[in-house]
């Protein structure tokens, strides 16, 4: 007789050992980004502008509060 339990739901699953797995990637796009040598990420020019005008506004706004 069959095991109704496992019917609908979850069905048995063999487990693969990790030294079994087939050497294929499940994502093949990774690999290459995996080895590019990725050095430290810089930032726009527009990103640096608006940090400048965070930095002018808050220290504005610093002055503001010390008079």
């Amino acid at each position: 007789m069959a095991n109704k339990a496992r019917g609908n739901r979850q069905k048995t699953v063999f487990r693969v050992e990790p030294s079994q797995r087939a050497l294929k990637p499940r994502n093949p796009v990774a690999v290459p980004a995996k080895q590019r040598a990725a050095g430290p990420h810089t930032q726009s020019v527009s990103a640096k502008r608006q940090a400048k005008k965070r930095e002018l506004v808050r220290l504005l706004l610093q002055h503001a509060r010390e008079d």
